[in-house]
Protein backbone atom coordinates (compact mmCIF):
# COMPACT_ATOMS: atom_id res chain seq x y z
CA UNK A 1 0.00 0.00 0.00
CA UNK A 2 1.44 3.36 -1.07
CA UNK A 3 1.88 5.92 1.72
CA UNK A 4 1.33 9.46 0.49
CA UNK A 5 3.57 11.24 3.01
CA UNK A 6 5.91 8.62 4.47
CA UNK A 7 8.09 11.21 6.19
CA UNK A 8 5.20 12.23 8.45
CA UNK A 9 2.93 9.18 8.48
CA UNK A 10 5.79 6.84 9.48
CA UNK A 11 7.66 9.26 11.77
CA UNK A 12 9.09 8.01 15.09
CA UNK A 13 7.21 8.91 18.28
CA UNK A 14 10.16 11.08 19.36
CA UNK A 15 10.15 12.86 16.02
CA UNK A 16 6.41 13.49 16.22
CA UNK A 17 6.59 14.86 19.77
CA UNK A 18 9.42 17.19 18.79
CA UNK A 19 7.43 18.46 15.79
CA UNK A 20 4.30 18.91 17.91
CA UNK A 21 6.15 20.87 20.59
CA UNK A 22 7.74 23.17 18.03
CA UNK A 23 4.38 23.83 16.40
CA UNK A 24 2.56 24.27 19.72
CA UNK A 25 5.07 26.89 20.87
CA UNK A 26 4.69 28.71 17.56
CA UNK A 27 0.89 28.51 17.84
CA UNK A 28 0.70 30.02 21.33
CA UNK A 29 2.97 32.85 20.24
CA UNK A 30 0.82 33.37 17.12
CA UNK A 31 -2.42 33.50 19.11
CA UNK A 32 -0.90 35.86 21.68
CA UNK A 33 -0.16 38.30 18.86
CA UNK A 34 -3.15 37.80 16.57
CA UNK A 35 -6.24 36.56 18.43
CA UNK A 36 -8.15 38.93 20.67
CA UNK A 37 -10.16 35.99 22.00
CA UNK A 38 -7.10 33.96 23.03
CA UNK A 39 -5.26 37.00 24.34
CA UNK A 40 -8.02 37.22 26.93
CA UNK A 41 -8.10 33.45 27.56
CA UNK A 42 -4.34 33.18 28.06
CA UNK A 43 -4.27 36.23 30.30
CA UNK A 44 -6.98 34.65 32.47
CA UNK A 45 -4.96 31.45 32.89
CA UNK A 46 -1.67 33.29 33.36
CA UNK A 47 0.12 31.39 30.59
CA UNK A 48 2.54 33.21 28.28
CA UNK A 49 4.05 31.96 25.04
CA UNK A 50 7.41 31.33 26.69
CA UNK A 51 5.85 29.07 29.33
CA UNK A 52 5.38 26.20 26.87
CA UNK A 53 8.70 24.38 27.27
CA UNK A 54 7.59 20.78 26.88
CA UNK A 55 4.59 19.00 25.42
CA UNK A 56 3.12 18.26 28.86
CA UNK A 57 2.67 22.02 29.29
CA UNK A 58 -0.28 21.64 26.91
CA UNK A 59 -2.47 20.93 29.96
CA UNK A 60 -1.74 24.43 31.27
CA UNK A 61 -3.56 25.94 28.29
CA UNK A 62 -7.30 26.73 28.46
CA UNK A 63 -10.02 24.62 26.86
CA UNK A 64 -12.11 25.97 24.00
CA UNK A 65 -15.75 24.90 23.69
CA UNK A 66 -18.43 25.28 21.02
CA UNK A 67 -20.16 27.97 23.09
CA UNK A 68 -17.04 30.14 22.63
CA UNK A 69 -17.57 30.03 18.87
CA UNK A 70 -21.26 30.90 19.18
CA UNK A 71 -20.63 33.65 21.73
CA UNK A 72 -18.11 35.24 19.36
CA UNK A 73 -20.37 35.04 16.31
CA UNK A 74 -19.73 35.87 13.57
CA UNK A 75 -16.03 36.71 13.27
CA UNK A 76 -14.73 37.08 16.82
CA UNK A 77 -12.64 33.88 16.66
CA UNK A 78 -10.69 34.93 13.56
CA UNK A 79 -6.95 35.47 13.97
CA UNK A 80 -6.42 37.21 10.61
CA UNK A 81 -8.03 40.27 9.01
CA UNK A 82 -10.99 39.64 6.69
CA UNK A 83 -8.94 40.40 3.57
CA UNK A 84 -6.97 37.19 4.29
CA UNK A 85 -10.08 35.01 4.65
CA UNK A 86 -10.59 32.88 1.56
CA UNK A 87 -13.58 30.76 2.59
CA UNK A 88 -16.25 30.79 5.30
CA UNK A 89 -18.47 27.90 6.40
CA UNK A 90 -21.22 27.77 9.03
CA UNK A 91 -23.46 25.28 10.78
CA UNK A 92 -27.20 25.40 10.21
CA UNK A 93 -27.75 27.44 13.35
CA UNK A 94 -30.98 25.66 14.31
CA UNK A 95 -30.33 26.52 17.98
CA UNK A 96 -28.96 30.00 18.56
CA UNK A 97 -26.16 31.43 16.45
CA UNK A 98 -24.54 29.15 13.88
CA UNK A 99 -20.95 28.03 14.34
CA UNK A 100 -18.75 29.91 11.87
CA UNK A 101 -15.40 28.60 10.62
CA UNK A 102 -12.97 30.22 8.21
CA UNK A 103 -9.94 29.40 6.06
CA UNK A 104 -7.06 31.33 4.56
CA UNK A 105 -5.61 30.11 1.28
CA UNK A 106 -2.95 28.23 3.25
CA UNK A 107 -5.69 26.64 5.36
CA UNK A 108 -7.37 25.43 2.18
CA UNK A 109 -4.03 23.93 1.10
CA UNK A 110 -3.75 22.24 4.51
CA UNK A 111 -7.30 20.90 4.22
CA UNK A 112 -6.59 19.58 0.74
CA UNK A 113 -3.43 17.87 2.00
CA UNK A 114 -5.01 16.09 4.98
CA UNK A 115 -7.99 15.00 2.89
CA UNK A 116 -5.66 13.67 0.18
CA UNK A 117 -3.88 11.72 2.92
CA UNK A 118 -7.25 10.43 4.14
CA UNK A 119 -8.34 9.18 0.72
CA UNK A 120 -4.92 7.62 0.24
CA UNK A 121 -5.09 5.85 3.62
CA UNK A 122 -8.43 4.38 2.50
CA UNK A 123 -6.68 2.97 -0.55
CA UNK A 124 -7.46 5.75 -3.03
CA UNK A 125 -5.07 6.59 -5.87
CA UNK A 126 -5.00 9.01 -8.82
CA UNK A 127 -6.62 6.24 -10.87
CA UNK A 128 -9.84 6.33 -8.82
CA UNK A 129 -13.15 8.02 -9.58
CA UNK A 130 -14.52 9.51 -6.34
CA UNK A 131 -18.30 9.95 -6.26
CA UNK A 132 -18.70 12.63 -3.62
CA UNK A 133 -22.20 12.35 -2.13
CA UNK A 134 -21.53 14.59 0.85
CA UNK A 135 -23.40 17.89 0.76
CA UNK A 136 -21.70 20.87 -0.83
CA UNK A 137 -22.22 24.37 0.50
CA UNK A 138 -21.86 25.66 4.06
CA UNK A 139 -21.49 22.06 5.28
CA UNK A 140 -17.76 21.26 5.09
CA UNK A 141 -18.13 17.63 4.01
CA UNK A 142 -18.54 18.05 0.27
CA UNK A 143 -15.84 20.63 -0.38
CA UNK A 144 -13.37 18.93 1.96
CA UNK A 145 -13.53 15.65 0.04
CA UNK A 146 -13.50 17.57 -3.24
CA UNK A 147 -10.29 19.42 -2.37
CA UNK A 148 -8.63 16.20 -1.20
CA UNK A 149 -9.56 14.22 -4.30
CA UNK A 150 -8.15 16.97 -6.51
CA UNK A 151 -4.95 17.14 -4.43
CA UNK A 152 -4.54 13.37 -4.71
CA UNK A 153 -5.02 13.53 -8.46
CA UNK A 154 -8.17 11.38 -8.50
CA UNK A 155 -11.21 12.19 -10.63
CA UNK A 156 -14.06 13.62 -8.57
CA UNK A 157 -17.77 13.53 -9.35
CA UNK A 158 -19.26 16.44 -7.32
CA UNK A 159 -22.77 15.00 -7.21
CA UNK A 160 -23.51 16.10 -3.61
CA UNK A 161 -26.23 14.42 -1.53
CA UNK A 162 -29.69 13.39 -2.69
CA UNK A 163 -31.02 12.40 -6.11
CA UNK A 164 -30.50 8.74 -5.29
CA UNK A 165 -31.68 7.30 -8.61
CA UNK A 166 -29.32 9.66 -10.42
CA UNK A 167 -26.53 8.75 -8.00
CA UNK A 168 -26.94 5.08 -8.90
CA UNK A 169 -27.12 5.71 -12.63
CA UNK A 170 -23.98 7.84 -12.70
CA UNK A 171 -22.17 5.43 -10.40
CA UNK A 172 -22.80 2.68 -12.93
CA UNK A 173 -22.21 4.77 -16.07
CA UNK A 174 -19.09 6.56 -14.81
CA UNK A 175 -17.59 3.51 -13.11
CA UNK A 176 -17.15 5.28 -9.75
CA UNK A 177 -14.73 3.31 -7.57
CA UNK A 178 -15.02 5.30 -4.29
CA UNK A 179 -18.20 6.59 -2.68
CA UNK A 180 -18.11 9.27 0.03
CA UNK A 181 -21.28 9.83 2.07
CA UNK A 182 -22.86 9.11 5.45
CA UNK A 183 -23.16 5.41 6.37
CA UNK A 184 -26.94 5.69 6.70
CA UNK A 185 -27.14 7.06 3.14
CA UNK A 186 -24.90 4.27 1.82
CA UNK A 187 -27.39 1.75 3.23
CA UNK A 188 -30.34 3.72 1.85
CA UNK A 189 -28.78 3.77 -1.63
CA UNK A 190 -28.37 -0.01 -1.51
CA UNK A 191 -32.08 -0.35 -0.70
CA UNK A 192 -33.00 1.94 -3.58
CA UNK A 193 -30.71 0.06 -5.95
CA UNK A 194 -32.43 -3.23 -5.18
CA UNK A 195 -35.86 -1.63 -5.69
CA UNK A 196 -34.67 -0.44 -9.11
CA UNK A 197 -33.67 -4.00 -9.95
CA UNK A 198 -29.97 -3.19 -9.67
CA UNK A 199 -27.75 -5.45 -7.56
CA UNK A 200 -25.50 -3.08 -5.56
CA UNK A 201 -22.97 -5.91 -5.12
CA UNK A 202 -22.23 -5.64 -8.83
CA UNK A 203 -21.42 -1.93 -8.66
CA UNK A 204 -17.90 -0.71 -9.56
CA UNK A 205 -17.38 0.58 -6.01
CA UNK A 206 -14.32 -0.70 -4.14
CA UNK A 207 -14.30 1.59 -1.12
CA UNK A 208 -16.77 3.67 0.85
CA UNK A 209 -15.36 6.56 2.90
CA UNK A 210 -18.22 7.04 5.31
CA UNK A 211 -18.60 9.53 8.13
CA UNK A 212 -20.44 12.56 9.57
CA UNK A 213 -22.36 10.34 12.00
CA UNK A 214 -21.43 7.63 14.51
CA UNK A 215 -21.78 4.07 13.22
CA UNK A 216 -20.97 0.63 14.52
CA UNK A 217 -18.91 -2.27 13.19
CA UNK A 218 -22.15 -4.19 12.79
CA UNK A 219 -23.47 -1.49 10.46
CA UNK A 220 -20.17 -1.67 8.60
CA UNK A 221 -20.73 -5.37 7.97
CA UNK A 222 -24.25 -4.63 6.74
CA UNK A 223 -22.98 -2.00 4.28
CA UNK A 224 -20.08 -4.14 3.08
CA UNK A 225 -22.41 -7.08 2.45
CA UNK A 226 -24.87 -4.84 0.59
CA UNK A 227 -22.23 -3.29 -1.70
CA UNK A 228 -19.44 -5.88 -1.73
CA UNK A 229 -16.94 -3.13 -0.94
CA UNK A 230 -14.72 -2.04 1.93
CA UNK A 231 -16.47 0.47 4.21
CA UNK A 232 -14.09 2.77 6.13
CA UNK A 233 -14.70 5.46 8.70
CA UNK A 234 -13.55 9.05 8.31
CA UNK A 235 -13.55 11.58 11.13
CA UNK A 236 -13.66 15.32 11.11
CA UNK A 237 -15.54 18.32 12.40
CA UNK A 238 -15.99 21.76 10.94
CA UNK A 239 -14.50 23.58 13.91
CA UNK A 240 -11.19 21.76 13.45
CA UNK A 241 -11.05 21.75 9.64
CA UNK A 242 -13.92 19.61 8.31
CA UNK A 243 -13.42 16.02 7.14
CA UNK A 244 -9.80 14.89 7.14
CA UNK A 245 -8.88 14.90 10.82
CA UNK A 246 -8.56 11.10 10.96
CA UNK A 247 -9.08 8.19 8.59
CA UNK A 248 -9.41 4.44 8.93
CA UNK A 249 -7.17 2.24 6.79
CA UNK A 250 -8.24 -1.15 5.31
CA UNK A 251 -6.86 -2.94 8.39
CA UNK A 252 -9.72 -1.36 10.38
CA UNK A 253 -7.74 -1.03 13.56
CA UNK A 254 -8.65 2.56 14.40
CA UNK A 255 -8.61 5.87 12.55
CA UNK A 256 -5.19 7.39 11.90
CA UNK A 257 -5.28 10.94 13.28
CA UNK A 258 -3.00 13.44 11.56
CA UNK A 259 -1.29 14.39 14.80
CA UNK A 260 1.33 16.57 13.09
CA UNK A 261 -1.42 19.15 12.52
CA UNK A 262 -4.15 18.07 14.98
CA UNK A 263 -2.67 17.46 18.43
CA UNK A 264 -4.98 15.00 20.25
CA UNK A 265 -5.67 14.46 23.95
CA UNK A 266 -8.14 12.09 25.61
CA UNK A 267 -9.56 13.26 28.94
CA UNK A 268 -12.23 12.29 31.41
CA UNK A 269 -15.05 14.65 30.32
CA UNK A 270 -16.10 15.33 33.92
CA UNK A 271 -12.80 15.64 35.81
CA UNK A 272 -10.45 16.64 32.98
CA UNK A 273 -8.01 13.90 33.99
CA UNK A 274 -5.86 12.63 31.12
CA UNK A 275 -7.03 9.14 30.14
CA UNK A 276 -4.72 6.13 30.08
CA UNK A 277 -3.86 4.31 26.83
CA UNK A 278 -6.96 2.45 25.68
CA UNK A 279 -9.25 4.20 28.19
CA UNK A 280 -12.27 5.95 26.71
CA UNK A 281 -12.68 9.68 27.14
CA UNK A 282 -13.44 12.93 25.35
CA UNK A 283 -11.27 13.81 22.37
CA UNK A 284 -9.59 17.21 22.69
CA UNK A 285 -7.85 18.69 19.63
CA UNK A 286 -5.43 21.58 19.25
CA UNK A 287 -4.98 22.81 15.67
CA UNK A 288 -1.24 23.28 15.35
CA UNK A 289 -0.88 24.93 11.93
CA UNK A 290 -4.11 26.73 11.02
CA UNK A 291 -4.05 30.46 10.31
CA UNK A 292 -7.59 31.85 10.09
CA UNK A 293 -9.13 30.25 13.16
CA UNK A 294 -6.75 28.09 15.21
CA UNK A 295 -8.22 26.43 18.30
CA UNK A 296 -6.52 25.55 21.58
CA UNK A 297 -7.66 22.35 23.27
CA UNK A 298 -11.04 22.21 21.57
CA UNK A 299 -13.52 19.93 23.33
CA UNK A 300 -15.03 17.90 20.52
CA UNK A 301 -17.63 16.13 22.67
CA UNK A 302 -16.71 12.83 20.96
CA UNK A 303 -15.96 9.83 23.18
CA UNK A 304 -13.12 7.67 21.81
CA UNK A 305 -10.05 5.70 22.85
CA UNK A 306 -6.56 6.26 21.45
CA UNK A 307 -3.75 3.83 20.75
CA UNK A 308 -0.15 4.24 19.65
CA UNK A 309 2.35 2.05 17.87
CA UNK A 310 2.87 0.97 14.29
CA UNK A 311 -0.22 -0.13 12.37
CA UNK A 312 -0.13 -3.09 9.99
CA UNK A 313 -0.29 -0.58 7.15
CA UNK A 314 3.11 0.78 8.28
CA UNK A 315 1.92 4.12 9.65
CA UNK A 316 2.96 5.29 13.11
CA UNK A 317 0.24 7.94 13.47
CA UNK A 318 -1.83 7.44 16.64
CA UNK A 319 -5.23 5.83 16.06
CA UNK A 320 -8.53 6.81 17.60
CA UNK A 321 -11.42 4.38 17.86
CA UNK A 322 -14.71 4.82 16.08
CA UNK A 323 -16.85 7.27 18.02
CA UNK A 324 -18.25 5.44 21.04
CA UNK A 325 -20.72 8.23 21.76
CA UNK A 326 -20.92 11.93 22.44
CA UNK A 327 -20.91 13.87 25.65
CA UNK A 328 -23.80 15.97 24.36
CA UNK A 329 -25.99 13.29 22.73
CA UNK A 330 -25.35 10.77 25.46
CA UNK A 331 -28.72 10.00 26.98
CA UNK A 332 -28.95 9.69 30.75
CA UNK A 333 -31.98 7.58 31.55
CA UNK A 334 -32.69 6.77 35.17
CA UNK A 335 -29.02 7.38 35.98
CA UNK A 336 -27.70 5.15 33.19
CA UNK A 337 -25.60 6.49 30.31
CA UNK A 338 -27.01 5.35 26.95
CA UNK A 339 -25.43 5.88 23.54
CA UNK A 340 -27.50 5.23 20.38
CA UNK A 341 -24.54 3.31 18.92
CA UNK A 342 -24.91 0.70 21.68
CA UNK A 343 -28.47 -0.02 20.61
CA UNK A 344 -27.55 -0.05 16.92
CA UNK A 345 -24.89 -2.65 17.62
CA UNK A 346 -27.44 -4.89 19.33
CA UNK A 347 -30.06 -4.55 16.59
CA UNK A 348 -27.64 -5.54 13.87
CA UNK A 349 -26.96 -8.81 15.64
CA UNK A 350 -30.65 -9.78 15.83
CA UNK A 351 -31.92 -11.64 12.79
CA UNK A 352 -35.05 -10.01 11.40
CA UNK A 353 -34.34 -6.49 12.71
CA UNK A 354 -33.30 -3.85 10.18
CA UNK A 355 -30.59 -1.22 10.83
CA UNK A 356 -33.21 1.54 10.86
CA UNK A 357 -34.34 2.60 14.31
CA UNK A 358 -35.37 5.54 16.42
CA UNK A 359 -35.15 6.11 20.16
CA UNK A 360 -38.03 7.94 21.81
CA UNK A 361 -37.28 9.20 25.32
CA UNK A 362 -40.13 10.45 27.48
CA UNK A 363 -40.96 11.18 31.10
CA UNK A 364 -44.14 9.57 32.37
CA UNK A 365 -45.29 10.30 35.94
CA UNK A 366 -41.80 11.52 36.75
CA UNK A 367 -40.05 8.41 35.39
CA UNK A 368 -37.84 8.41 32.29
CA UNK A 369 -38.83 5.87 29.65
CA UNK A 370 -37.06 4.65 26.51
CA UNK A 371 -38.95 3.26 23.53
CA UNK A 372 -36.89 1.66 20.78
CA UNK A 373 -38.71 1.70 17.45
CA UNK A 374 -37.27 -0.90 15.09
CA UNK A 375 -38.07 -1.69 11.47
CA UNK A 376 -38.47 -5.33 10.54
CA UNK A 377 -38.22 -6.94 7.11
CA UNK A 378 -41.27 -7.22 4.86
CA UNK A 379 -41.21 -11.00 5.12
CA UNK A 380 -41.40 -10.86 8.92
CA UNK A 381 -43.98 -8.12 9.22
CA UNK A 382 -46.52 -10.28 7.36
CA UNK A 383 -45.84 -13.25 9.69
CA UNK A 384 -47.99 -14.35 12.60
CA UNK A 385 -48.32 -12.10 15.62
CA UNK A 386 -46.69 -14.81 17.72
CA UNK A 387 -43.47 -14.62 15.67
CA UNK A 388 -43.39 -10.82 15.83
CA UNK A 389 -43.92 -10.96 19.57
CA UNK A 390 -41.01 -13.37 19.87
CA UNK A 391 -38.74 -11.04 17.86
CA UNK A 392 -39.83 -8.06 19.96
CA UNK A 393 -39.05 -9.93 23.15
CA UNK A 394 -35.65 -11.03 21.87
CA UNK A 395 -34.67 -7.47 20.94
CA UNK A 396 -35.87 -6.18 24.31
CA UNK A 397 -33.85 -8.76 26.25
CA UNK A 398 -30.69 -8.15 24.19
CA UNK A 399 -30.89 -4.37 24.69
CA UNK A 400 -31.61 -4.70 28.40
CA UNK A 401 -28.66 -7.05 28.85
CA UNK A 402 -26.34 -4.45 27.31
CA UNK A 403 -27.79 -1.34 28.94
CA UNK A 404 -28.98 -2.80 32.25
CA UNK A 405 -32.08 -0.70 31.63
CA UNK A 406 -35.71 -1.66 31.06
CA UNK A 407 -36.85 -0.54 27.58
CA UNK A 408 -39.99 -0.82 25.49
CA UNK A 409 -39.57 -2.16 21.96
CA UNK A 410 -41.98 -1.27 19.16
CA UNK A 411 -41.74 -3.08 15.82
CA UNK A 412 -42.72 -0.96 12.84
CA UNK A 413 -43.32 -1.66 9.17
CA UNK A 414 -40.53 -1.41 6.58
CA UNK A 415 -39.66 2.18 5.53
CA UNK A 416 -41.78 3.86 8.22
CA UNK A 417 -38.73 5.37 9.93
CA UNK A 418 -37.60 8.44 8.02
CA UNK A 419 -34.48 8.01 5.90
CA UNK A 420 -31.82 10.68 5.75
CA UNK A 421 -29.41 11.73 3.02
CA UNK A 422 -27.33 13.44 5.70
CA UNK A 423 -26.96 12.68 9.37
CA UNK A 424 -29.61 10.26 10.59
CA UNK A 425 -31.83 11.59 13.40
CA UNK A 426 -31.81 8.73 15.87
CA UNK A 427 -33.21 10.31 19.05
CA UNK A 428 -36.46 12.05 19.92
CA UNK A 429 -36.27 13.34 23.48
CA UNK A 430 -39.66 14.50 24.72
CA UNK A 431 -38.63 15.08 28.32
CA UNK A 432 -38.25 18.83 27.89
CA UNK A 433 -41.19 19.23 25.52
Amino acid sequence: MKILDEKIECISSEGMRSLQLERLQRLVEYLTKNSQFYQGKLEETGVAAGDIRELSDLTRLPFTVKADLRDNYPFGMFAVPMREIAEIHASSGTTGNPTVVAYTKKDIELWSMVMARAISIAGGTPDDIVQNAYGYGLFTGGLGVHYGALELGASVVPISSGGTKRQLKLMHDFGSTIITCTPSYALFMAEEAREMGYDPRKSPLKVGILGAEPWSDNLRREIEAAWDMTALDIYGLSEIIGPGVAQECPYKNGLHIFSDVFLPEIIDPVTGRVAEEGESGELIITTLTKEAMPLLRYRTGDIVTISHGTCECGRTLPRISKILGRTDDMLIIRGINVFPSQIESVLLQVEGARPHYQLVVDRIRGLDTLEVQVEVGEELFSDEIKQLQGLKEKIRKEIESVLALVVDVKLVEPKTIARSMGKAKRVIDRRSA
